[in-house]
């Protein structure tokens, strides 16, 4: 079973399609692997294993008899437990959505199932989709595959820790400060939050303040090529959701990487970062000097500031900032995005930590505006930057440690070349001891 479940998408797409394997025998083994090792981890909170098993069966039918097969055909996909799936409870974690059943999937499930992709549930988040810790009165906490005494990051926590067991190969999570790269970091995943007002949440299924301007969709998964395959299936205008910006994708085959500009850095002047969370981003700016790139060690002179601006970004959506607060707010904003920009006009990607640490025991999470754990993150959920976080280093407890990479905004096909080679370079996931 290990054999199919340990498969990237793609790989599992291409058997599924030259019929070396059924896509019931796919879901399945998947649905083995979740029933071995969700005990444990508490990842999966709604199974919908009938249902995949019958839509399994139907994509073996439909490709039987001759038509046409979508990129995903038959491949398991799972989504964070914030986004609308019709007939399967979206609890969010919050007791008074404990039996809310949506009537029809949000507008990113709904693309990944015309692809071809099979549902297998969805995963567990913090109390209304939004923390760091994965837990919630309505499910429970979700532990990390690595160490099972510590967290799984959030809020895409329940989707990053089953994608690492094994369980799913494919998820749909989403990030504002760092809620789905922090899960990938995590786990030793590779995870891809793309440009804000690439893919539709707001008004198309996503439960939460969707009105957070640094709010956005992604992908998680074991392999970079999958973020790759899934990621022009989600992206591009819905009709509901109005942020939605109709920009060109590009190609990540096509980005020479030997033409890059890369800056790197390890301090953001907030939190220190560990000894082997340090090498993790000098071991990734070594392995793009390799292949060419131009890369030198830079930090951006106004990095530490998004630490303070983000604490406020907080304070507003709590209420607590009177409107001359507000305003002062949003001028900070703009200043440090227009700052970053003129940083970002010299390079073509930059490297540096997720967080400063890797995944923390439980409990530890408890003051969520630990720095150690988001600073690194929240500048870019301030910019609206593209970043791919692929795992980079193990620390001495072995546990993975994600690098986190950036490109210029509407560029995920650079994010997604360069971490495609990090992870060829430093090895990427490794099963967990489950």
């Amino acid at each position: 079973m290990d054999e199919l479940t340990y498969l990237p998408a793609v790989a599992l797409a291409r058997a599924i399609r030259d019929r070396e394997v059924s896509a019931a025998e796919v879901v399945d083994a998947h649905l083995a692997r979740i029933a071995a090792v969700n005990p444990q981890i508490n990842a999966v909170v709604q199974l919908a294993a009938d249902t995949a098993r019958d839509q399994a069966r139907a994509a073996d039918d439909a490709q039987r008899r001759g038509e046409p097969l979508g990129p995903l055909h038959g491949v398991p996909f799972t989504v964070k437990d914030v986004m609308e799936t019709a007939g399967i409870v979206c609890a969010s974690g919050l007791p008074e959505r404990a039996s809310f059943v949506p009537e029809r999937d949000a507008t990113v499930v709904a693309r990944l199932r015309a692809a071809g992709a099979i549902l297998l549930g969805k995963t567990n988040v913090p109390t209304g989709g939004g923390g760091i810790e994965c837990s919630n009165a309505v499910y429970g906490r979700t532990s990390n595959p690595y160490a099972l005494d510590r967290t799984p990051g959030g809020s895409s926590g329940g989707e990053a820790a089953i994608i690492a067991a094994g369980g799913s190969p494919l998820g749909l999570g989403s990030d504002s400060g760092g809620s789905i790269r922090l899960p990938a970091h995590d786990c030793g995943i590779a995870g891809l939050r793309p440009t804000v007002g690439r893919v539709p949440a707001t008004r198309a299924g996503h439960f939460g303040d969707m009105n957070d301007h640094r709010t956005q969709v992604g992908l998680l998964a074991r392999s970079v090529a999958d973020l790759a395959l899934a990621f022009p299936l989600i992206a591009g205008v819905d009709g509901h959701d109005a942020s939605v910006v109709p920009m060109p994708l590009e190609d990540p085959s096509r980005v020479d990487l030997a033409r890059c500009r890369v800056a790197f850095y390890v301090n953001d002047r907030v939190s220190a970062a560990t000894p082997a969370t340090v090498a993790g981003v000098r071991a990734a700016a070594e392995a793009l000097a390799k292949l060419g790139a131009t890369v030198e060690e830079q930090t951006p002179p106004e990095i530490a500031r998004a630490w303070d601006l983000t604490r406020d970004v907080w304070r507003w959506h709590l209420g607590q900032l009177a409107v001359p607060d507000a305003h002062r707010l949003f001028a900070r904003w703009s200043w440090f995005r227009t700052s970053m920009l003129g940083f970002l006009s010299s390079w073509d990607v930059v490297l540096c930590p997720v967080a400063a640490c890797p995944a923390v025991l439980h409990g530890e999470t408890a003051d969520y505006s630990q720095a150690s754990m988001l600073s690194y993150s929240v500048a870019y959920s301030l910019t609206g930057w593209p970043c791919v976080v692929v795992r980079a280093a193990t620390s001495p407890e072995q546990l993975p440690i994600g690098v986190q990479v950036v490109a210029r905004p509407w560029r995920e096909d650079v994010a997604l070349a360069a971490a495609q080679q990090l992870e060829l370079a430093l090895g990427g996931w490794r099963p967990p001891p489950l």
